[in-house]
């Protein structure tokens, strides 16, 4: 397996989802995620309650390969970076166990540097560092 630096993963995956230039935002993905990558999102509490309230005992949202993943990013990007003046910024506690990365990120306000959420992220790596799975936990 490739040697991936955790902390150079992490700032290069939340890049991704701050990159204005779509053709740009592309390239990022197809270099840092296994062709057939999956993202995988635990949804907020209040979309879990409705869920639940409908039967889904354990509710995942999905995106599988280059093209899911760059609707994700994209519509993540005009929504919270674009025009929700948010950030995304890794925070210093990336660490890699075998093919796993595990690491902390904010959410940060542009225009006062306030921290407003952030999330956990753990992600399994293909043998060439490029990941395979990303497992998504908003809040946590």
């Amino acid at each position: 397996m490739t040697e991936t630096n955790p902390q150079d993963l992490a700032a290069r995956y939340l890049a991704q989802w701050t990159e204005p230039d779509p053709a740009r935002r592309r390239a990022a993905i197809e270099s840092l995620w296994a062709e057939d990558g999956t993202h995988v999102l635990q949804p907020p509490a209040e979309i879990r309650e409705i869920a639940a309230g409908l039967g889904f005992d354990h509710p995942t949202l999905r995106a599988q390969g280059y093209d899911a993943i760059e609707t994700r990013v994209t519509r993540s990007y005009e929504r919270f970076v674009a025009k929700g003046g948010f950030t995304f910024r890794p925070r210093t506690d990336a660490v890699r166990l075998d093919g796993l990365i595990q690491f902390r990120w904010d959410t940060v306000a542009v225009g006062s540097g306030d921290v407003v959420g952030g999330g956990l992220e753990v992600l399994a790596l293909d043998a060439e560092g490029r990941i395979r799975t990303d497992y998504m936990f908003p809040g946590a």
